[in-house]
């Protein structure tokens, strides 16, 4: 293999066509780029910086794991979303661009105090209390692994002090009221799970199904909301584009009000909030 970042890019980019890689010309300048440890944004305008062997053999490595179909981001160990880059590996679900469009339909109202359920990498409440300077969080998950890779988030982005991490199924160990609750749930039913893309093969299972019907979690979810979610306060969870009347059903049946369904950049279904009704004098 030629030792310039060029003829590394080219020969990933060729390993990735091979195997289907879609994107396969911009996969190729991340990995060669970070086998180099050469800034993405830096790649473009660095195509003539030698590499050493090593370097290419990394790389070389990294485009194999890839066409095998392991997710980038694991092999790049971050992901981008919202406003931070955020650790992943293989022990929490790999934060996607449609989850934003909770986080944006969670920032259109004010809150003190949010709970996130199932935090995983936890780029949910971390891009919450980020953009929200005044708040406080909690997140739970029932991995501890996960946990850890929450925490080293929060550090990274500088909300670590406002923010708590909790082993918990659900609400099982939260105590407490929120006036905000988040979640994206394992909400892929298991008839659905050989349909996926393979690269979720090597994501944790218990964050992508609930080895059911795909609707576990939100009736968990809503079993405890009304304990939990402060008079007035939001309830949003993230959802597959058919789940929509099923969710928004258990939460009028929960005794929530202001029912809406928000779309991602997709125009699909992806989330459904609803409100706490407040107190009457």
């Amino acid at each position: 293999m030629s030792r310039t970042l060029h003829d590394a890019v080219a020969a990933v980019r060729a390993a990735l066509e091979v195997a289907g890689i879609e994107g396969a010309a911009g996969e190729a300048r991340l990995i060669a780029g970070h086998a180099a440890g050469i800034a993405r944004e830096r790649v473009p305008i660095s195509m003539d910086a030698p590499m050493s062997a090593a370097q290419c053999e990394t790389a070389l490595r990294m485009a194999r794991a890839r066409a095998a179909r392991r997710p980038l981001s694991h092999l790049l160990g971050y992901r981008d979303f919202f406003n931070h880059r955020f650790k992943v590996s293989d022990q929490v679900l790999d934060p996607r661009p449609e989850t934003e469009a909770l986080v944006l339909a969670a920032l259109d109202a004010p809150f003190a105090r949010v709970l996130d359920l199932g935090t995983g990498s936890g780029a949910i409440l971390v891009s919450l209390l980020s953009a929200r300077a005044e708040t406080r969080g909690l997140g739970t998950d029932l991995s501890e692994a996960a946990l850890s890779v929450a925490r080293e988030n929060a550090q990274a982005v500088g909300v670590a002090a406002r923010c708590d991490f909790l082993l918990s199924d659900w609400f099982g160990a939260v105590e407490g009221r929120f006036d905000l609750i988040v979640s994206n749930p394992p909400y892929v039913a298991l008839h659905e799970m050989p349909m996926l893309e393979p690269e979720l093969g090597h994501e944790p299972r218990m964050a992508l199904t609930d080895e059911g019907d795909g609707l576990v979690a939100y009736r968990a979810i809503m079993a405890g909301v009304a304990v939990h979610l402060e008079p007035g306060g939001r309830l949003l969870l993230e959802i597959g584009p058919t789940q929509a009347q099923a969710v928004t059903e258990m939460a009028r049946v929960a005794g929530l009000e202001n029912i809406r369904v928000h779309p991602d950049l997709d125009r699909r279904d992806r989330v459904v909030s609803a409100q706490m009704p407040p107190k009457r004098d």
